[in-house]
């Protein structure tokens, strides 16, 4: 793969690393009462890129088996057009969809997630087990994964670079590292700093849960936009309606 691709991937993962299992739960985890406990955000973390990195690549795989090479498609004048209509029209979504803060901030799914987050964090005296952990993990992959479009594009990349399937395989392991890592540096500075860093956490946990509406909105932009530049390296004649 081309260093514009690999690119792309590392700013699609970083945006799929601002949803909500892999930043604002483990945001709550390092707000838990009590010591911190790494060991079960590592548990948890390792739990959501492992189920993106499976579900990546089957859905590679089908792709290939389905689509044949996708990448010749995309290349040709009407794959380039289509990848500028769904860029467009992610692009516009993005920027015209209406948003609106929840005054609920999350309301019940947020005090669900927090007691299931004390069970899995042994916080109060509950027993903490690692199944309750990495149930919560599978969860809310699970669910993003409705919703997914980022790695949905960098999945389209990866199967449309003229490589096998084992490179397929590492460079989307390589994604799904790139997709925690900002959690991580947020609990090694969690660490490092101690109940310093706590205020910091909180205000960007709560705005998290206030703004979701506003990710999904730069999250389809991007996705846009990014979509529109991939199918910009196909050249100039794909752009036009009637190239």
């Amino acid at each position: 793969m081309d260093l514009p691709q690999l690119l792309t991937l590392a700013v699609l993962a970083l945006v799929d690393s601002t949803s909500f299992g892999t930043l604002l739960i483990p945001l709550w985890f390092m707000l838990a009462p009590g010591r911190v406990r790494p060991g079960r955000v590592l548990v948890f973390l390792g739990t959501v890129a492992g189920f993106y990195w499976v579900l990546g690549v089957a859905l590679a795989t089908g792709l290939l088996t389905v689509a044949g090479d996708l990448g010749q498609w995309l290349s040709t004048t009407t794959g380039t057009r289509v990848q500028v209509a769904v860029g467009v029209l992610l692009l516009a979504t993005g920027i015209l969809m209406p948003t609106r803060k929840n005054g609920d901030g999350g309301g019940t799914t947020s005090r669900r997630v927090h007691r299931w987050r004390d069970r899995a964090m042994g916080v109060d005296g509950q027993r903490g087990g690692t199944g309750a952990l990495v149930g919560l993990a599978v969860a809310a992959a699970a669910i993003e994964a409705a919703s997914m479009i980022p790695y949905l594009a960098g999945i389209g990349i990866v199967t449309s670079a003229p490589v096998g399937a084992a490179e397929r395989a590492l460079v989307l392991a390589g994604y799904c590292v790139v997709m925690v890592l900002p959690a991580l540096l947020l609990l090694g500075l969690r660490l490092g700093l101690g109940r310093r860093l706590e205020p910091v956490l909180r205000r960007v946990a709560a705005w998290m849960e206030r703004t979701s509406g506003e990710t999904v909105a730069w999250v389809l932009a991007i996705v846009g936009l990014l979509i529109l530049s991939n199918a910009g390296d196909a050249g100039l004649p794909g752009w036009m309606p009637f190239g």
